[in-house]
């Protein structure tokens, strides 16, 4: 388990946890993150990402990144 914000463009990944404020992790649920849920990184920018949730793109700044743990 390790950080998505070490997570390389193109992977494909499983949300193992997310860890933060309750705020933090019920506005991550609103746009789909949840334990779980697969997520691909679809671009990387100055270590904030673009990830592909679903049907669905988002994107994320580096901090919020940090507060994701993911597996392979």
């Amino acid at each position: 388990m390790y950080p998505l914000a070490m997570a390389a463009e193109g992977e494909s990944l499983e949300i193992a946890r997310i860890t933060g404020k309750d705020e933090t992790r019920r506005r991550l649920a609103e746009l789909g993150l949840v334990v779980g849920e697969a997520v691909t990184v679809a671009a990387s920018h100055g270590g904030n990402l673009i990830l592909q949730v679903k049907d669905s793109r988002i994107a994320l700044d580096r901090d919020v990144c940090t507060r994701i743990m993911v597996n392979d």
